[in-house]
């Protein structure tokens, strides 16, 4: 009679059958929450970016009465990207105003992060967090 388990001889092929479809069962529970945990992990450097830049569009506003258009230009950024590259910055104009009265600035969701529920990230001048995306599966875009 002939046990299960391991023999001087090696595996049968139905006990390597099962460790592989264990293996296969726990990377498909597996990856789509590690995909979920980064994308909730990079949002928070596109929150970032645009504190960062409302922080300097309040100097810039404190020097020369009304908001920059350009970060890289007018705000001294070094980019308009991201420290790792996952969102792209852009200024407009509140409201069809123009610069003197507001702005709305957008941290556009690039690369791999294009992928997030929470899509791109806004932030104007009033202090108003949204997104452009409906994230009801992946914690708060905010």
């Amino acid at each position: 009679m002939r046990r299960f388990g391991w023999t001087g001889k090696g595996f049968t092929l139905i006990e390597l059958m099962i460790v592989v479809t264990v293996i296969a069962v726990l990377v498909m529970i597996a990856l789509p929450a590690y995909t979920k945990y980064t994308f909730r992990a990079r949002r928070g450097e596109g929150q970032e970016l645009l504190l960062r830049l409302a922080n300097a569009q309040e100097r810039y506003y404190a020097t020369y009465n009304k908001y920059a258009q350009d970060p890289v230009t007018d705000l001294k950024f070094a980019s308009n990207k991201s420290a790792g590259g996952y969102y792209t910055i852009k200024i407009e104009q509140l409201d069809g105003t123009t610069f003197d009265t507001g702005y709305i600035a957008t941290a556009v969701a690039s690369g791999s992060q294009a992928g997030d529920s929470c899509k791109d990230l806004t932030l104007d001048s009033r202090g108003n967090k949204s997104q452009t995306g409906s994230n009801t599966a992946n914690g708060r875009c905010w």
